[in-house]
């Protein structure tokens, strides 16, 4: 499934939309930093992603 998020970025300091494909498995690819991003534990790009990731898992 192929999400998309919009939100401040804080390594790039600024707005963006992040375009995310949902896997089985909950795997994601972002076209951003999302899995090794050092910001992943406090922005809101990230927040929305796990989100959805967990939605997934839960379906």
């Amino acid at each position: 499934m192929e999400i998309f998020v919009s939100g401040y970025c804080r390594q790039l300091d600024g707005s963006r939309v992040v375009e995310a494909e949902l896997e089985e498995g909950a795997a994601v690819e972002a076209d951003c930093a999302y899995g090794s991003c050092l910001y992943r534990g406090s922005y809101p790009i990230a927040a929305q992603l796990d989100r959805a990731v967990s939605e997934q898992q839960t379906n």
